[in-house]
């Protein structure tokens, strides 16, 4: 059984706009990923390591344990051997309480993934291939978070540009979520329900192809 591990933040992990409420597993583009690839003959296992407010490089003022650099090695580790790495973090690199800009944000991931790559797994365990995923552009923030990304809108264009650019230097597989959807017009800032699915169909072939 091939092994993917999901490294990411509440656009992965399922909360539902303008809510505190989650998607269902099968819902959720990893869940929606995992059913498209076993349907199609796979044997396939996601691993969802998706915590709500991670950044790439930069803390949380006021939550802990949101830097997304800490402990990607131990995760690694913990869960080889692996056959993929997906790492779709941003968002939250733009919240109203850090001035990054996209380049930032993309030195952030290339961060992690030097992390991946020089994780201490077990003698003869491999080193995953990465796949880096751009999140939606954010649009105007609405209803309870929009204080929290004010301004975001502006601060991450460039950033599917920027990631492009650390995955070709560093030999990663790239995808960007605005290639087929945007973020959810509810806030602005997640994914609904039939974007996620769009989004897992979309990354499944992508997976079916660096696993087979």
């Amino acid at each position: 059984m091939k092994q993917i591990l999901v490294y990411s933040d509440s656009l992965t992990w399922g909360i539902i706009p303008g809510t505190r409420k989650r998607l269902d597993f099968d819902d959720r583009w990893t869940g929606f990923m995992e059913n498209a690839l076993n349907t199609v003959g796979d044997r396939v296992r996601v691993i969802e390591n998706c915590l709500n407010g991670r950044r790439t490089a930069w803390e949380d003022p006021f939550l802990p344990g949101r830097r997304g650099i800490n402990g990607i090695q131990q995760i690694i580790e913990m869960h080889s051997p692996l056959d993929l790495v997906i790492v779709a973090l941003g968002t939250n690199d733009f919240q109203s309480m850090h001035q990054i800009n996209a380049w930032q944000s993309a030195q952030g991931i290339r961060a992690i993934v030097n992390y991946i790559k020089t994780s201490p797994v077990e003698p003869g365990m491999p080193i995953p291939p990465v796949l880096i995923v751009v999140p939606p552009l954010i649009k105007t923030p609405k209803g309870p978070i929009a204080p929290k990304f004010e301004g975001g809108e502006t601060k991450i264009v460039g950033l599917a540009q920027e990631y492009e650019k650390v995955s070709d230097e560093l030999g990663c597989h790239y995808f960007d979520c605005s290639s087929v959807t945007t973020a959810s017009l509810a806030d602005g800032i997640h994914l609904d329900k039939n974007q996620h699915h769009i989004v897992g169909s979309a990354i499944s072939k992508i997976a079916h192809k660096l696993l087979y």
